[in-house]
């Protein structure tokens, strides 16, 4: 994770940006007297939008997480996709 300030940031956006998406990692740009923010890459975006939504029902939460536990222990099957 890097740390810039803003006005680092403003004057290095293209380096910054270039970083959070080859690097994959992101940038926090701290702003004095102002809340921080992060900058990431779209697809780190789009994974945690994701898995939000596949947490946010209590039952699609449990089944996931219940199908983990199986798949770490070794009780998995496989089945054919009808098509």
């Amino acid at each position: 994770m890097q740390v810039v300030s803003m006005t680092e940031a403003k004057n290095n956006l293209k380096s910054v940006f270039d970083s959070v998406y080859h690097d994959h990692e992101e940038v926090i740009i701290h702003r004095n007297g102002c809340e921080n923010v992060v900058v990431i890459s779209f697809a780190e975006y789009n994974s945690m939008k994701e898995t939000n939504y596949l947490l946010g029902s209590h039952k699609n939460k449990k089944q996931l997480i219940s199908s983990l536990k199986q798949a770490r222990t070794g009780k998995i099957f496989e089945k054919d996709l009808l098509l």
